[in-house]
């Protein structure tokens, strides 16, 4: 929490369990609580009686599914222990709290810790549930290293260029040979007397000041005796 004031980021809504158990035993085991027990096997010692510095590992039971680890801080007989654990019981309406030092009871038939009874702030006593529990994970100093999961990687595969062509394949030719020649736009004009025929680059250049020529301002109408020929004007209109 001081790291997280004087950096500024932002803190988790509450404490987990696991973080804070994780923290005060030593013992690298990740995920949620229900896990802890078999992701322990072949790592860490396991068994059922109690040892100070020992992950107590709690099994999902009724409004607690995912488990709950505690770490045990004291030993005061064969049947009761202190329990050091976080997000057990909501402090002042707040979840989340770290709890020192709380009572747990076993009241399994047999003492094997396999149920207990936990100190339960809001009652300001031992809770009425028996919790069942997996038995203790022990902080052993030479537990062995988790393993890691490696990944297969795909490996990329090299792009091979395209072929190009320097010329149009045949195919291409073909399918083409049968178009008509492109339409050169006519502009309308006036007869003009024949002249010599041109050679082709005057002919270009004729063809391209057509093109960017403007176009001519409408006739008039010369004035009709009959005014009902209509169409005698507007055909003068646009001659």
């Amino acid at each position: 929490m001081a790291n997280a004031a004087v950096t500024g980021q932002e803190l988790p809504p509450y404490l987990q369990c696991v973080p804070y158990a994780r923290e005060v035993s030593g013992i690298d085991i990740y995920g949620d609580a229900h896990t802890w027990w078999d992701q322990a096997a072949g790592r860490f010692e396991r068994g059922n009686v109690p040892r100070v510095g020992a992950v107590m590992a709690f099994v999902p039971h009724r409004n607690m599914r995912l488990g709950h680890v505690a770490a045990v801080a004291r030993i005061i007989d064969s049947r009761t222990v202190l329990l050091d654990h976080a997000n057990w019981s909501p402090i002042n309406g707040r979840r989340g709290q770290i709890e020192r030092g709380v009572k747990a009871i076993d009241v399994s038939p047999a003492n094997d810790w396999s149920e207990v009874r936990v100190w339960y702030d809001p009652l300001q006593g031992l809770g009425k549930t028996a919790w069942p529990v997996n038995g203790f994970i022990y902080p052993d100093g030479n537990a062995k290293a988790r393993p890691r999961q490696q990944f297969a990687q795909a490996r990329p595969q090299p792009v091979r260029p395209q072929p190009t062509r320097e010329e149009p394949s045949r195919a291409f030719l073909a399918a083409f040979s049968g178009a008509p020649e492109p339409r050169v736009a006519r502009v309308a004009s006036s007869p003009a007397p024949r002249v010599a025929p041109q050679s082709q680059p005057q002919q270009q250049q004729q063809r391209i000041a057509y093109a960017r020529a403007q176009p001519l301002p409408p006739k008039r109408a010369a004035t009709q005796r009959r005014s009902g020929d209509i169409a005698a004007r507007a055909v003068a209109l646009y001659d």
